[in-house]
């Protein structure tokens, strides 16, 4: 088995998909650390769900996991790369508003925003909302400078809104009264 380790990010860079290397502070592989992170809370989310019998959301979340690593590879993707990667794309967009609004059937309208709390679950659920928005903010920094198909962003952006509902769902399921910020 080989190593895992190279030595070679010793002094502060490492490659991306096809060779080129950057700094490890290059916006490309913040943003993809920032995924990363979130594949690791989603996990987490998953996890939880499964302990408290949400298999359909279990279900949607291997979905995301999978396309979290979809977006990882497809900000990793350096110069020299001549392949083809697994792309986002306007139906994983579509996926997630589905899964929205599948959720939102049995929620109460939404008056004011709620306070993330109650239950692990769903606290779980505004920490991957939360870090998702981050991972967000730091595409649209890598935008700047390099290409960025647009479905990535907006799949981030849609996935931050399901983590939120995600949120009120789970609070709903577990009998957890929201508590509502009012202004």
């Amino acid at each position: 088995m080989a190593k895992i380790y190279t030595r070679c990010g010793d002094h502060g860079t490492t490659s991306l998909i096809g060779g080129e290397r950057v700094d490890k502070i290059d916006s490309r592989v913040e943003a993809y650390g920032s995924v990363d992170e979130l594949g690791a809370h989603v996990a987490m989310l998953t996890d939880l769900a499964a302990e408290s019998g949400h298999t359909d959301t279990v279900a949607f979340l291997d979905g995301v996991a999978t396309r979290l690593m979809t977006i990882e590879s497809q900000l990793a993707v350096g110069l020299g790369f001549k392949g083809e990667l697994a792309k986002i794309g306007e139906e994983d967009v579509r996926r997630v508003e589905a899964e929205i609004d599948r959720l939102s059937e049995s929620l109460p309208a939404m008056r004011c925003f709620t306070i993330p709390g109650g239950a692990v679950l769903i606290s779980q659920c505004h920490i991957c909302r939360t870090v998702c928005r981050r991972a967000e903010r730091e595409v649209l920094r890598v935008t700047a400078d390099h290409s960025v198909a647009e479905p990535l962003l907006c799949y981030l952006n849609r996935l931050s809104d399901y983590f939120y509902t995600l949120g009120r769902s789970c609070a709903h399921r577990l009998g957890v009264e929201e508590k509502m910020w009012n202004v």
